[in-house]
């Protein structure tokens, strides 16, 4: 399968799959590197193809008919886990988490978290490092999708009875 060929293959593949596809699956699938779908993406992105980069992998946007919510929390390192549970068991995932950092600014960290089991996975991988949060003194937002206004306020709730929620 020549270069170009390739590129229609991976947007097709993340266009059918709705789910983050593993740079290292693409590549099993079409017989190549890792590297080389690295740069395929990239060549698609400056294409203008909208692919997203995920912890969990690659993927187009395409939950335009969902509610996204931002919602501002605050917990120790230790707690984490326990949050992003009360908002995955409410059937909203978490897309990203924000942080207001006084050198750089503004840094986003894509999580796209919809379950226990991949909250359980992402605590897995990020054990020995700082997540974002710490870097405010565990201060961040949260960019949610959820399927409607009701679970999202069943997250505020969650949150707010734990003494995660920064309200106003």
């Amino acid at each position: 399968m020549n270069a170009a060929r390739r590129r229609e293959a991976i947007l097709e593949r993340l266009e059918e799959s709705g789910m983050p596809v593993k740079a290292t699956v693409l590549a099993a699938e079409m017989g190549v590197t890792r590297q080389v779908i690295v740069g395929d993406v990239a060549l698609l992105r400056a294409a203008g193809h909208g692919v997203i980069s995920t912890a969990r992998g690659y993927m187009m946007p395409g939950r335009e008919h969902l509610l996204r919510y931002t919602v501002a929390c605050f917990h120790r390192e230790e707690d984490m886990e326990e949050e992003l549970n009360l908002i995955v068991d409410q059937g909203c995932t978490v897309e990203n988490v924000i942080v207001d950092h006084p050198v750089y600014g503004q840094l986003t960290g894509s999580l796209d978290l919809t379950s226990r089991y991949e909250v359980q996975e992402f605590i897995a991988r990020s054990r020995g490092a700082n997540p974002l949060c710490m870097l405010t003194d565990g201060i961040h937002l949260h960019t949610l999708i959820c399927p409607d206004e009701t679970a999202f306020f069943r997250v505020k709730n969650s949150l707010r009875e734990r003494g995660f929620l920064v309200e106003e």
